[in-house]
């Protein structure tokens, strides 16, 4: 069983206790004490509470309702015995501590006990002396100890809004690097979609035509292949000066004027034939899109989706239709659905991470919208679809 030591008293404690010590010494040799004892009680009875006082001034902080429980005792000890200053200077210090550092229901309830003591030994003084200076004794005793209790009390409510606003200046300083954080991560996860989306169809284009120039011993096979890396190569590189210069602008969280729109569509296909040297494979838009125009968010997510659909098909789609369709009127959210054969082939045409997913449902959940990728039947067997439900708010409507 481990035994708990109580702790050493503090600073302040010892220096009360010692000047009370030296002071009651002093006086009791001047002689100084504030009443002839009573009913025949000792002298040197105020040299013992003297004593009992300073022990229990150094508990002031560690135990202060112990301390007041011994130093209440000893008060009325030293009062019958002749009663010096210091004994009594020492007792309302430890009603100022109880109240400072004891538990809070004490705090709150011991100025009123102390208050309906000094109207009970009023009272009981006018009573006994019938005289005048009963009513000074009784005032005398409540300024003893309701003064040191209200002060203690006063200074506790200080104490512990003090300690409130702090706790509440770390709690919101917590919140504001936990904000600044998810900031980060956010714009982190923006930058990794955009990189990822601007430049995962021309590398795939390039790691297919590669291999085709690699496994194909004819020379102009070879320039052809060539000749789509250098077109895809260049166009990569534009793609990624355009999103250095995206994040070089002031304006971080707004999008760039220069975004791709959905009138782009027709170029991704385009580069989605190129990309791919299967003359069985056909590429399709169905654009039935009403003339309003769309916000910038809602238009670059589509477009992004399709532009990361069509990477995908032309990584891992078996030869066959791949269908682009885009469904806009008011009042109705943007449908983009594209659609692709299954490949068969146990081993795609090029490598991919997986994040081409993960990262077309982060950009519809960032419109709280609707998004499914997988396989579905069609009339000519199975197809790999990827529908998206992206809601139009009221007031973006009309801002391109």
């Amino acid at each position: 069983m481990q035994v708990r030591l109580p702790r050493r008293p503090d600073r302040d404690a010892v220096l009360i206790a010692a000047t009370g010590l030296l002071g009651g010494l002093l006086l009791w040799f001047l002689g100084l004490r504030n009443n002839p004892p009573l009913i025949g009680v000792p002298k040197w009875l105020t040299l013992v509470a003297l004593a009992v006082m300073c022990g229990a001034e150094l508990l002031r902080r560690n135990a202060p309702l112990t301390a007041l429980a011994i130093g209440t005792v000893t008060i009325a000890a030293d009062v019958c015995a002749g009663s010096l200053i210091a004994t009594i200077a020492m007792y309302t210090d430890l009603l100022y501590a109880a109240v400072l550092y004891g538990r809070a229901s004490v705090a709150w309830r011991l100025p009123r006990i102390c208050e309906v003591l000094s109207v009970l030994v009023t009272l009981l003084a006018v009573a006994l002396i019938r005289e005048p200076e009963a009513l000074l004794l009784g005032f005398g005793v409540a300024a003893l100890i309701i003064t040191p209790t209200w002060t203690g009390l006063g200074i506790r409510r200080h104490r512990d809004a003090a300690r409130a606003a702090r706790l509440e200046a770390e709690r919101t300083a917590l919140l504001a690097e936990l904000d600044r954080r998810q900031a980060v991560g956010a714009e982190r996860a923006r930058m990794a979609r955009e990189l990822h989306d601007m430049v995962a169809n021309n590398l795939s284009a390039i790691a297919i035509h590669s291999t085709a120039a690699l496994s194909i011993d004819e020379p102009k096979a070879s320039t052809q292949a060539l000749t789509v890396i250098r077109e895809n190569s260049v166009q990569g590189l534009a793609e990624m000066r355009r999103l250095i210069g995206l994040l070089r602008q002031a304006g971080g969280d707004e999008e760039p004027a220069a975004t791709p729109r959905l009138d782009g569509v027709d170029a991704l296909l385009d580069r989605a034939r190129t990309a791919v040297s299967d003359d069985r494979f056909t590429f399709v838009l169905c654009d039935e899109r009403g003339p309003e125009p769309l916000p910038a968010p809602v238009e670059l997510a589509a477009y992004r989706i399709v532009q990361e659909s069509l990477t995908n098909a032309v990584k891992h789609a078996a030869p066959g239709e791949v269908a682009v369709r885009l469904d806009f009127r008011a009042g109705r959210p943007l449908v983009v659905e594209v659609t692709s054969a299954v490949g068969a082939g146990p081993v795609p045409r090029a490598p991919g991470s997986g994040a081409g997913l993960v990262g077309m449902g982060e950009r519809v959940a960032l419109l709280d919208g609707e998004w499914e990728a997988g396989p579905v039947d069609g009339p000519d067997g199975k197809r790999w679809r990827v529908r998206a439900v992206l809601p139009v708010p009221e007031e973006g409507r009309g801002k391109p």
